[in-house]
């Protein structure tokens, strides 16, 4: 093969792409934070301007998503794994996913959050957003991986960041089990149905947790590998 033609297969990395799609995802999800807020204040006509810019950015995400999936190459000169790179890509799309679902559910039941709860709440959506951005970081620093041989400093760099992410997400577990455990305490104060749809919501936020150390997870194996 021409030296050219090399270089053209490689001219064009998969992991930009990827890198941006994360991006974006972070972007989705930190809509939350605010959108949060404003459930708190019963202000549900900010909440829905906050769930339509959701919502945009879930389906740019998509878009992303699918010009990715159409255009990976696949072959001896990718320089990671296709396969893994796509299974990559679905855990990323899921958080995405997921925080539309949130604000979709939320603002479609116009669900109130018991005052009790709003602090440890706020705090409880922070950190599993933190967890994401975390997760973003590591994904942001394939570039460099590649250009280093996936071989020596920045792999330890990377490997950090996902040890960190694991603390995140087990800071958000912790988090959760307190949010339930003084939910629990007031249910009876409240309709059933919504205990039900806050009992849901809860443990959807806490998927975007997951969501992002699976992300690690995946990013970890990919390492592993090369």
């Amino acid at each position: 093969m021409a030296r050219n033609s090399i270089l053209g297969v490689f001219a064009k990395s998969p992991l930009k792409p990827l890198e941006k799609h994360i991006r974006m995802v972070s972007k989705c999800s930190k809509q939350l934070v605010p959108f949060f807020e404003a459930v708190t204040e019963e202000n549900w006509s900010t909440a829905g301007k906050i769930r339509t810019k959701i919502s945009k950015y879930e389906r740019d995400a998509d878009d992303l998503k699918r010009q990715l999936r159409l255009e990976l190459p696949g072959g001896l000169f990718m320089p990671v794994d296709r396969a893994d790179l796509l299974e990559l890509l679905s855990q990323q799309d899921k958080i995405a996913n997921k925080a539309k679902d949130i604000a979709g559910r939320i603002l479609g039941r116009k669900l109130i959050l018991p005052e009790v709860l709003h602090e440890e709440f706020k705090q409880y959506v922070k950190r599993c957003i933190d967890a994401i951005e975390k997760a973003a970081e590591a994904i942001n620093e394939l570039d460099d991986l590649l250009e280093t041989g996936f071989k020596g400093r920045e792999v330890e760099y990377v490997e950090k960041m996902i040890r960190q992410l694991d603390t995140i997400e087990d800071d958000t577990d912790a988090l959760q089990i307190t949010i339930r455990k003084n939910l629990l305490a007031i249910e009876d104060d409240l309709k059933p149905v919504d205990v039900m749809f806050l009992y849901q919501i809860i443990d959807w936020v806490g998927d975007l947790a997951d969501l992002a150390e699976r992300v690690g997870a995946r990013l970890e194996i990919l390492l592993a590998r090369k």
